[in-house]
Parts: structure tokens; sequence; C-alpha cells
């Protein structure tokens, strides 16, 4: 049995790893006097075309050598899938409720991100984050914004994966977020923060974080008597307040949080548009006093239940 669940994680890390990276036949778009790069990949036998980034060598390059590195996950993959059948392993299928909780944010997905990107002050509208989404370019949005939607996407894409969803909610997954979310902005995406940061709207300033603290917290947070709307509502919190990460982190705390809902099918969390300038009052007024009780309850009335 332990040989069967060492090959099921090395295959559960193979394919986590494979979703996460950035490849594709490549395409470069020229548009006034400006160049990008598109990616067309089959997902399930269909035909699929997405936007990659403003063009530069390096990041035509990465996509070059990560198309490499696919293939050689995918080879990999097959054959651990191989290794396992040969064992009599087959694959626990999702329960109806977590499949229908994938479905739902799934065809959310849109919504969600928007809502992600208004919360972060990116200042793009629901249309042109669709069309960004379904690998469309837009006129409105600098590269940065347009590469910030882009990544949220990729990030919820990797979340939603079964086989991502069968990995705990903890440290690991947190840090991959966050690589996911940051890709392209930082040389130390995904890495705990090493400097001081502050926050705007608050003189309060968390302490520089510490890799054993945080896993503690997470398991301690994960362990207790709550529900589990409760713990994911108390990581999304706990993420944004130790500011565990350079930047990104009210994203990353919001996919990390929706982890755990989805894995459970206990819904989706996300802040409405209309609803942003509450929720970072409250969140001030959490980092400052350290009392929850009135954004924990403004929160779960934000979970959207299936």
């Amino acid at each position: 049995m332990s040989y069967i669940n060492d090959l099921i994680k090395e295959r559960q890390e193979c394919i986590a790893r494979l979703n996460s990276l950035i490849y594709g036949s490549v395409e470069v778009r020229e548009s006034k006097g400006e160049k990008y790069i598109y990616l067309h990949y089959n997902n399930n036998g269909v035909r699929l075309t997405r936007y990659a980034g403003v063009y530069s060598d390096e990041l035509y390059n990465l996509i070059l050598n990560n198309n490499i590195l696919a293939k050689d996950l995918k080879r990999k993959i097959k054959q651990l899938t191989k290794d396992l059948k040969s064992l009599g392993y087959i694959d626990n299928a999702l329960s109806e409720k977590v499949a229908l909780n994938i479905d739902f944010a799934k065809r959310h997905m849109v919504d969600t991100i928007y809502k992600q990107a208004v919360l972060e002050g990116i200042a793009t509208t629901y249309a042109d984050t669709e069309t960004i989404i379904e690998g469309g370019k837009v006129n409105n949005l600098s590269a940065d914004d347009v590469l910030k939607v882009v990544n949220l996407k990729r990030a919820w894409q990797f979340i939603l994966d079964k086989d991502v969803l069968e990995f705990d909610t903890n440290f690991a997954l947190l840090c991959e977020i966050n690589r996911l979310v940051l890709d392209g902005f930082y040389y130390n995406a995904g890495k705990l923060r090493t400097t001081p940061v502050s926050i705007g709207g608050t003189k309060w300033k968390p302490q520089l974080p510490m890799e054993g603290e945080i896993k503690q917290d997470i398991k301690d947070i994960l362990d207790s008597a709550d529900n589990i709307s409760q713990k994911a509502i108390k990581l999304l919190l706990y993420v944004m307040k130790k500011q565990i990460f350079i930047d990104g982190n009210k994203r990353t705390a919001v996919i990390f949080a929706n982890h755990l809902l989805i894995k459970n099918a206990c819904g989706l969390i996300v802040v409405p548009e209309n609803l942003v300038d509450k929720f970072k009052t409250l969140l001030i007024y959490y980092y400052e006093s350290g009392k929850e009780d009135e954004i924990l309850a403004f929160l779960e009335e934000q979970i959207i239940k299936l």
C-alpha cells in the first residue's frame, strides 16, 4: 500500500506541475507595433487558444523550455498511471457534490476573477476580463493588468484540477497558488516574504513570516472545531493579515480558501463588487484590533451555497 501511495503522490505532483506550466504551440501576433504571444493547446480533445503575455525573448524561450518539460511530464504521468493500473489501483471518483461544486466554479470563473480583480484594484471591466480569459486581446488595460488576470485564471484552473483537489489545503499548496498569481512579476513568487511591508489605510505592520509558524497556524485552523466554511474564512483572513508573500496575498488567500470549500463541496466565496469598500473597512479593523467576529459574519454571508 505504501508503494501505491508513493506512486499516487508522485503522479499528483507531476500533474500539479504540468498544470502550472505555460506551454503550447506558440503564435506571435502583432498590433500597433507591439508583439504578443498566444498559445494553442488541446484540452480533452478541444483545440483552445490563450494569451500568454507581451512578447519577450525570455517569455518565448521559457515557453519553448516548458514544452519540453511538459512532454516529459506527460510521458511520466502516463507511465505512473500504467504502473498504478497494473497494481489494481482505481482512481476514486469525485463525489457528486464535489463535481457539482467544480462545475459551478468553472461556470462562474469569469465573474469570480472579475470580482477578485476589482478587490485588487485592477482596472478591468467584466467584458475585458471575459475576453482575456477566453484568450482574446484587449486594448484598454496595461500589460501588467492583463497578466494579473491571466495569472488568476491559471491559479483557478490549478485548484479546480481533480488531482489538486485531492491534495490537502496546506502550506505547499498556498505557496504554489502564490507562485501562479505572481508569475512574471517577482523572481521570488511563491516564497516567503523577507522584507518588511506596510498596508495601505493602516499603520499596522505584520511581522516577517516564519515557515514553521505558518504551517502550525494552518494546521491549527484546520484541526479546530469550526465547520468547513468557518475554517475557509479563517484561512483567508490569516493569509491576508500575515502578508506571507511579497505581493498578491489577497488573491492568494481567496483562492486558497476556495480550495478547501470546493474539495468539501461547501460552495464558493468571493467578495461582490458592491461590497469591496465595506470589506476593506472591516479588514482594516480586523488587522488593527484582532477582533474577527464582524468580518467572519460578513464573509459567511458571501459564501455561495450549492
